[in-house]
């Protein structure tokens, strides 16, 4: 409860101030509140009693808690707390006059001044820090400085030397002062230093007898190699062997040449990336090859020969008989670009597809939707077609059709209709005529009759078609 303020008007006894009852009912209030046992910030209770300039608790070995709010400070006259930091506030020191015990670490940031000495757990007591750089006293209580020890380390060591001897080069000294004495490695011999060690080891260009070194650089006369293992790149005269490679130097050819009748034999698969030339006889069972192979020479294999590159030849050729096959696996095809001649017979099993026309047994049709099958010959040529009958399921269209002789049996040219008994058909398109031109006249018929004359009885009567009728025309032997 906030503090309650009494109302005692303008002027005394002037009825604007707070009724009696009023005004001492806010001062029990006040009082309530500041003695009251509520605990809270504002309440003074039995537990806190603050008489005779000093503030103790009511209870026994009851803490004194004085929480100031938020960062705010507690002020105890120039002494001010904040957390765990006690500091000045109106000088730049706080003198301790007592003793100070602490059970603790104690950590010091600024610099820490000792009027009198020093005392460690054990030990004698320090009363100085000696700048006597020739520490010529005995003192127990003197600690040099940095400086101090320089000096006197520069002085003692300056006389002193490190006398050695070699092997060669007289006697030497190294000035412990101002000199380094190094130890170095000649020829296969490494030195390292660390710590307070001086290593002294051989380097890789030493050979032992158990090691595994790399000689560089070595000439070997007439030696003997039992069981070498070789790592790197191996070059005898103008041949590199390196890994599984043998190598010749640039431009160089590689010569594989048994003595007398021996061979060259390869017992492994054998696959060719450049080019193969053979000046002799090329005898084998299978060969699997890839890139270029040229082949001056025979090539004879008694096996299957697979080329997955390109094949460049000239001209295919087999021994007396011999076919030639070109069989393509699965579903692939025979593709054969460029101008072809063809000289001799060719026998297709199967079919024939040359662009949009499909040869399959006895039958030429065209492969594209509704595409013609045209027979052009050049110039005057003529275009033959041998058989008894040329058969068209449909219609004939030409300009002009020409029936020589021998057509069908006997002599003379015939039109006659394949299937026995069936009519033959002459039909115009349209309105057209049908024309028979140059035909072969004469005055008179049969035997005794006068020019210009017929004979009273025709040989017979030829039945001819028009459109839906049948009629008849009357004929007579010839002159």
């Amino acid at each position: 409860m906030a503090r309650q303020v009494i109302n005692i008007g303008t002027t005394a006894n002037d009825g604007t101030g707070d009724p009696l009852r009023t005004a001492f009912d806010k001062i029990n209030d006040n009082f309530v509140e500041l003695y009251g046992a509520d605990n809270d910030l504002n309440t003074l209770d039995a537990n806190l009693d603050v008489n005779n300039y000093a503030i103790t608790t009511g209870v026994t070995n009851g803490n004194i808690t004085i929480t100031p709010n938020g960062t705010g400070n507690i002020n105890l006259g120039s002494i001010t707390i904040n957390g765990s930091t006690i500091s000045a506030n109106d000088s730049t020191q706080i003198t301790v006059a007592e003793n100070i015990q602490t059970t603790g670490t104690l950590n010091v940031a600024g610099a820490a001044t000792l009027s009198t000495s020093l005392t460690l757990a054990s030990g004698a007591t320090v009363t100085e820090l000696s700048t006597d750089g020739t520490m010529a006293g005995n003192s127990n209580t003197a600690v040099p400085t940095e400086a101090a020890v320089k000096t006197y380390v520069d002085s003692s060591v300056t006389a002193q030397d490190l006398d050695f001897q070699g092997d060669s080069g007289g006697a030497l000294a190294v000035d412990l002062d101002s000199q380094t004495f190094t130890i170095a490695g000649g020829t296969g011999i490494d030195t390292a230093g660390s710590g307070q060690t001086l290593t002294v080891n051989i380097d890789s260009t030493v050979a032992t007898l158990t090691g595994t070194q790399t000689l560089s650089g070595k000439t070997l006369t007439t030696p003997t190699i039992n069981g070498a293992t070789m790592t790197g790149t191996v070059s005898i005269d103008n041949i590199s062997i390196n890994d599984s490679e043998i190598a010749t130097s640039s431009n160089a050819n590689l010569h594989l040449n048994p003595g007398g009748t021996g061979t060259i034999e390869l017992e492994a698969a054998t696959n060719i990336t450049g080019n193969v030339d053979v000046t002799g006889t090329l005898t084998t069972d299978d060969i699997t090859t890839e890139g270029n192979q040229t082949i001056t020479g025979n090539l004879t294999t008694g096996g299957t020969l697979t080329v997955q590159g390109t094949v460049i030849a000239d001209t295919f050729t087999t021994n007396s008989n011999g076919d030639i096959t070109i069989d393509p696996a699965g579903t692939g095809t025979i593709i054969l670009t460029g101008s072809i001649t063809h000289a001799g017979t060719q026998t297709t099993t199967g079919e024939l597809t040359v662009d949009n026309i499909n040869i399959n047994a006895n039958t030429i049709s065209s492969i594209n939707t509704n595409g013609g099958i045209n027979i052009i010959p050049n110039g005057t040529g003529v275009i033959t077609l041998g058989g008894n009958y040329v058969a068209v399921t449909n219609e004939l269209a030409a300009n002009d059709v020409a029936v020589g002789s021998e057509l069908l049996l006997g002599s003379g040219a015939e039109i006659v209709a394949v299937t026995t008994n069936d009519d033959l058909t002459l039909r115009t398109n349209g309105t057209g005529t049908i024309q028979i031109q140059n035909p072969q006249t004469q005055t008179t018929v049969g035997a005794g009759a006068g020019a210009n004359a017929l004979p009273g009885d025709p040989v017979g009567y030829l039945k001819i078609k028009l459109g839906a009728s049948t009629y008849v025309i009357p004929y007579w032997n010839q002159a």
